[in-house]
């Protein structure tokens, strides 16, 4: 079974685990802080809902044959006339899927497909961006004579310095989509992640889930580490979304090994789950992260209901591919 969960979340399949098996809610994490007579800097209770307590942003990058990047011109009175990637916020309701492929619609006009998740970015106050790219499949690029609120046009653009950008943000993001694009026209798509799109799977609470990894000094054997919380599934906690991501990981990382948690690394995002629907209910995600450590599994002592559980050479080598560079979805902390 456990080796069953770890190749899915290794494919970006969702897992069939509900909310009750979170090991370390935001009531543990403010019961954890007044013990140290720490004031919490957020309420137990609180739930997601997009456009109230949590933004959600789609981000796509298309490249073509020419690697020409779809921009759109900004049509909003703040930053009307600048250049920009489409981009939005997702409504109440809908999925990522759906957004991003409304948004790209509305602002350029064009219909596209979506290949895979380049990058998530994070910042506290509840703020995710999602950047995806994928593939023109219809429509027509909107001319400054079909200029609406969403855009004033849309162009294909080689030259990103032409234009006048609304934030050099888009940047680095522009550069990866081209690298991708570029890995996937020279046929070397091994050298890439496999194609990850966010699963549609509903939850009510901001989730982190890690599959944490060690080897064995003795028998040199991978260990995925397992919480035995009611029943055996990989560690989960609740994002802190007065935090930024980082202090999320480290808390629960030492919730789970102590103070003196032993250097460990963070390798990127394996999987995010998101639904959307029913509309308010559902507003939650689950972001799996993977997590390697150092040292040797007998230098990492986890407290408590965790055990390290070794799993096959197998799954092990799957493992071992994903920790490469560019073989895990980037997560960008913003502080």
């Amino acid at each position: 079974m456990l080796e069953t969960k770890v190749l899915k979340l290794l494919k970006g399949d969702a897992l069939d685990e509900n909310e009750e098996l979170c090991d370390f809610t935001l009531a543990d994490q403010n019961e954890a802080c007044a013990a140290k007579g720490v004031i919490p800097i957020g309420p137990s209770d609180y739930v997601p809902i997009i456009k109230s307590t949590v933004t959600y942003i789609v981000l796509v990058v298309l490249v073509n044959s020419d690697d020409e990047v779809l921009m759109m011109q900004e049509a909003k009175s703040t930053c009307a006339g600048q250049w920009y990637l489409p981009a939005g916020r997702v409504e109440p309701g809908e999925d990522l899927h759906e957004a991003v492929k409304r948004e790209c619609l509305e602002e350029t006009g064009l219909e596209m497909e979506l290949d895979t998740l380049l990058l998530v970015e994070v910042a506290s106050k509840a703020w995710f961006r999602f950047i995806l790219t994928g593939n023109i499949i219809g429509g027509r690029l909107k001319t400054p004579g079909q200029a609406d609120r969403e855009s004033l046009q849309a162009k294909w653009i080689k030259n990103i310095s032409e234009v006048t950008l609304r934030s050099n943000d888009i940047l680095p993001l522009i550069e990866r989509g081209r690298a991708y694009c570029t890995h996937i026209k020279n046929k070397i798509r091994h050298q890439w992640h496999p194609r990850v799109l966010p699963a549609v799977k509903a939850h009510k609470k901001l989730l982190l889930r890690l599959l944490i990894c060690a080897k064995e000094k003795s028998g040199n054997k991978l260990n995925v580490l397992v919480s035995e919380k009611t029943e055996a599934h990989l560690p989960m906690c609740e994002i802190n979304h007065n935090r930024n991501l980082h202090s999320t990981l480290r808390k629960f990382m030492t919730e789970i090994f102590g103070a003196d948690v032993a250097p460990h690394k963070p390798h990127g995002v394996l999987s995010v789950e998101h639904c959307g629907k029913p509309e308010t209910t559902n507003d939650g995600f689950c972001l799996s992260l993977l997590v390697t450590f150092q040292s040797p599994l007998e230098d990492v002592f986890p407290i408590g209901k965790y055990n390290w559980t070794a799993v096959s050479p197998e799954c092990a080598d799957f493992i071992k591919q994903r920790t490469i560079r560019n073989m895990t979805v980037p997560l960008k902390v913003i502080c």
